[in-house]
């Protein structure tokens, strides 16, 4: 058998433990991670190593380490990506025969794939939040320069996002990174995404796991509405008079709302000085994250940390401290508010939500017990009820132990 070449950052001497002679999709189910898997054009296993869970992809081996290299940049460049772990080329079959070289990343911890997401929500609006997160990541992605080229809900991982969703690139295998893209490779990888979405939404229809009055054309325009929308927020060139100043300040305001920084502004004046016109050059996605790392040291998605964050402003005022340092208020919240809600989580539990989105989640039911009490409820009771009536019949998103969809249950979210 011919020797094996590992290309990884840190290898694990573990991975030698694996049947790299054999095909994918013969190996026993004693060494595989039974997750939700999206379609895939390759074959894709799950396998437990060193206390990991791995994404095993089996394709051809220029491929496999261009996409590994590929991967590699965006998470460089800050883009929501599978994180890329090894190479496996040089296999064979004890016969001889040669097999395709196998891409492995890490697994993306509380993600699921599209199908899983409509598995377990039940909201009619689930495929147009899918999208509003999918428009986010490929606005980012363009931003940087990178042309996917098969853009898709079967190519994407989805996190709970505070309501909302946060999208995750998996599958890079088609995309290039250029120093811009032009609107003709904006609008080509965008038509690409609606006419994938609308098949990929039928398909869901075909299989009853969307309402079969919804319309797939509709959610695929919507995307396309949705993406221009905030690429034009983000982009587009804006002229006042001299006297309007202030809507410098209001342009970079709406910015951060959506959830972007502005790193460097383009201010133009006409000949005679009566004008001004502006347009953002630098923008950086993550705002309320980053202001939430500052303050408080968690990690969270962008609307759990806009979520986290009005209820650090909602305390600061109750606690009529608005004279006082942010940051000092930060850590009081976080040492009485946060920390010990999050750990009021059973520790059979913890696997079924993120901290960030079970503080969201307890917030979101507190509001909802106390409208149906007619008082307010503390955040103790709220905790408690929340454990007892939600979180219990929820299923381990950290790592899914199932591969057929069907069989998770229905989760209003």
């Amino acid at each position: 058998m011919a020797p094996l070449e590992i290309t990884a950052s840190r290898a694990d001497p573990a991975l030698l433990d694996l049947p790299w002679e054999q095909p994918l999709e013969d190996w026993p189910d004693e060494i595989l991670a039974a997750l939700p898997r999206g379609i895939s054009r390759h074959v894709v296993r799950f396998a437990r190593v060193s206390g990991r869970v791995l994404a095993l992809k089996e394709i051809d081996h220029t491929l496999a380490r261009r996409e590994y290299d590929m991967l590699k940049v965006l998470g460089r460049l800050g883009i929501p990506a599978v994180t890329p772990f090894a190479v496996i080329s040089g296999r064979t079959t004890p016969q001889g025969d040669p097999l395709d070289a196998v891409l492995i990343t890490r697994h993306l911890q509380f993600s699921l794939p599209y199908r899983a997401v409509f598995s377990q929500v039940s909201r009619q609006d689930t495929a147009h939040r899918l999208l509003d997160a999918l428009a986010v990541l490929l606005v980012r992605l363009h931003l940087e320069g990178f042309y996917w080229g098969d853009v898709s809900l079967s190519n994407t991982l989805f996190r709970r996002d505070a309501g909302a969703f946060a999208a995750y690139i998996v599958d890079v295998e088609t995309g290039n990174l250029h120093e811009q893209l032009s609107d003709g490779q904006r609008s080509y990888d965008l038509d690409l995404a609606r006419t994938n979405i609308i098949g990929e939404l039928m398909d869901l229809q075909a299989g009853d796991m969307i309402d079969p009055e919804s319309d797939p054309v509709e959610v695929g325009d919507d995307l396309v509405r949705r993406y221009n929308d905030l690429w034009d927020a983000l982009t587009a060139r804006e002229q006042f008079s001299t006297d309007d100043r202030w809507r410098v300040s209001a342009r970079i305001e709406k910015l951060n709302k959506l959830g972007f920084d502005v790193g460097e502004l383009e201010i133009t004046t006409d000949l005679d000085g009566t004008s001004l016109s502006i347009r953002p050059k630098v923008v950086d996605a993550g705002h309320h994250a980053r202001r939430l790392m500052r303050l408080t040291g968690i990690d969270a998605q962008e609307n759990q940390a806009r979520r986290l964050l009005n209820d650090l402003d909602h305390y600061r005022a109750a606690t009529e401290q608005q004279a006082e340092e942010e940051e000092f208020v930060a850590h009081e919240w976080l040492q009485r508010q946060y920390e010990p809600v999050v750990r009021a989580i059973p520790r059979g539990m913890r696997s079924k939500l993120e901290p960030p989105e079970f503080f969201h989640e307890v917030l979101e039911h507190k509001w909802f017990l106390s409208e149906e009490r007619g008082a307010d409820v503390s955040l103790d009771d709220t905790v408690r009820d929340y454990i007892l009536t939600v979180l219990v019949h929820r299923p381990d998103e950290k790592s899914l132990v199932t591969t057929e969809t069907s069989a998770l249950p229905i989760i209003e979210s």
